[in-house]
């Protein structure tokens, strides 16, 4: 990725993380916040989360990933890392849109943790109920 003419950006979202992803023409180096990715993430679940576009699009090795993620644990930075590559990869050719809808990467996860509410243990837990 030398010339920045070549890249595109996307952002990418998952529970509280944000990923900004710039994608370009390469040899298929992923770098996550001036990481290599399988430094980045440890777990063989959130490697195989970050291929999934480029295996869905068969473009595996021929782009350069660089991303900087904030916020949430590693999964959750993990899946908007996807995303921010779905949406990149989509702004490099639009044919690949009906293979990444398909497989529900350009759609946002919108899951996130319920909020606590009071009176109560948790979000939906209660404390134990006494009859005397």
């Amino acid at each position: 990725m030398n010339n920045a003419s070549e890249s595109f950006y996307a952002t990418g979202k998952r529970k509280s993380s944000v990923a900004r992803v710039w994608i370009g023409a390469g040899n298929g180096r992923i770098l996550v916040n001036d990481k290599p990715f399988d430094e980045y993430f440890l777990r063989d679940t959130s490697l195989m989360v970050i291929k999934q576009p480029f295996e869905l699009t068969e473009t595996w090795g021929s782009y350069d990933v660089r991303a900087t993620v904030k916020g949430g644990g590693l999964t959750g930075q993990a899946g908007a890392v996807r995303h921010g590559i779905s949406k990149a990869l989509l702004e490099v050719d639009q044919n690949f849109r009906s293979v990444l809808k398909k497989a529900g990467l350009l759609t946002r996860d919108s899951r996130v943790k319920e909020r606590k509410k009071y009176g109560r243990k948790g979000a939906r837990k209660s404390f134990q109920f006494s009859k005397r």
